[in-house]
């Protein structure tokens, strides 16, 4: 058995039910986290032949910073219920993989003990209705060394989860999350998130910051548009892990129309959601997608090894993505084009 498969059932007899469940669950009836790796599969190949495999090289650049290989780590939250070291840990091991972190602006760990660890991140940030705490977190994150800012925009209000007892914040203890919430007297309408924002956010965030911005949560092809049009240097195909809408369609479907949408922009695509093979990681890069994402292999990975089980987590799917490669006929994730992909066949 592929040692990510194991993963999550190893990291449940290590963690508290409410706080596995917290890392696995998605919002309401659970219908898009249910389908997200599926649909992955559900695409097929058209390889070529007769190509030279003999050298793969699966180096990239993302927002102009190198990566060993188009696998990145997803933001996301409670890193120090995973591994008492936190987003260091995770830190240390996407460095060691030689990748790029994205980083919760939720984050158990301060944005200047991220930046010590010389390893490149980027903050996800949520714009809250006061707008003040956002921009002082935007200021520490910079000072901190983010090379890049990742606006989340599918979260007006958080998605429904329907949990039954016990539940992860009865759980949290101080330090494992919002290590960055700038100090004052905040309401909890000062921190709920803003639910009147339109694309003037993204020039706002980059005149702020002076800092690329990547959009996260996109889905739909003229939402693309409208974001690169507003002067977001990227965006992330992303339905938030099935977290947000549910019923929301899986990002593998959603790819080929952003992509569609933002040729000849510049703009970067990145997906995530339900990716948990070199296979899936193919179809993402032939359909458009510069990287991807993992988030919940990630935390499972972080639990069980702590550093080091998420470097081994990027380097075997990085080791996937060559061999699928040599089989595909492609020498490096550059040479990928949609023809390799076509629906699965039915009939």
């Amino acid at each position: 058995m592929r040692w990510i498969d194991t993963l999550e059932a190893a990291a449940a007899e290590k963690l508290p039910e409410a706080v596995h469940r917290y890392f696995r669950q998605g919002s309401a009836g659970g219908i898009s986290v249910g389908e997200a790796t599926a649909a992955w599969s559900a695409y097929r190949f058209r390889p070529r032949v007769l190509t030279d495999v003999s050298t793969i090289d699966l180096r990239t650049t993302v927002l102009g910073t190198p990566v060993d290989a188009p696998i990145l780590v997803a933001p996301s939250t409670m890193h120090r219920m995973a591994d008492p070291d936190g987003e260091v840990a995770t830190a240390r091991g996407v460095g060691a993989a030689g990748s790029v972190l994205g980083v919760s602006s939720n984050a158990g760990t301060t944005f200047a003990d991220l930046g010590a660890t010389g390893v490149p991140w980027w903050l996800q940030i949520y714009i809250a209705r006061n707008r003040e705490l956002t921009e002082r977190m935007l200021d520490a994150a910079v000072a901190g060394g983010t090379r890049a800012i990742v606006l989340t925009v599918d979260t007006p209000v958080v998605g429904r989860k329907e949990d039954e007892g016990e539940t992860v914040w009865d759980l949290a203890q101080p330090g494992q999350l919002l290590a960055n919430l700038p100090e004052g007297e905040w309401t909890d309408d000062d921190l709920a998130k803003a639910d009147d924002l339109s694309p003037d956010a993204i020039g706002w965030l980059a005149e702020r910051t002076g800092l690329p911005v990547v959009v996260k949560g996109v889905l739909r092809g003229d939402d693309a548009k409208r974001c690169a049009d507003a002067g977001a240097a990227g965006v992330i195909v992303s339905n938030h892990g099935g977290r947000q809408l549910d019923g929301s369609i899986p990002t593998a479907q959603a790819l080929p129309e952003v992509a569609e949408a933002l040729a000849g922009t510049g703009t970067e695509i990145y997906v995530d959601g339900g990716i948990r093979r070199g296979e899936h990681i193919l179809t993402a890069l032939a359909l458009g997608a510069r990287a991807v994402f993992v988030g919940r292999p990630a935390l499972w990975a972080l639990t069980v090894g702590s550093a080091a089980g998420v470097t081994r987590l990027l380097t075997d799917l990085a080791t996937e993505l060559d061999h699928t490669l040599r089989l595909a006929g492609h020498p490096t994730p550059a040479s990928l084009t949609p023809d390799l992909i076509t629906t699965r066949f039915t009939n």
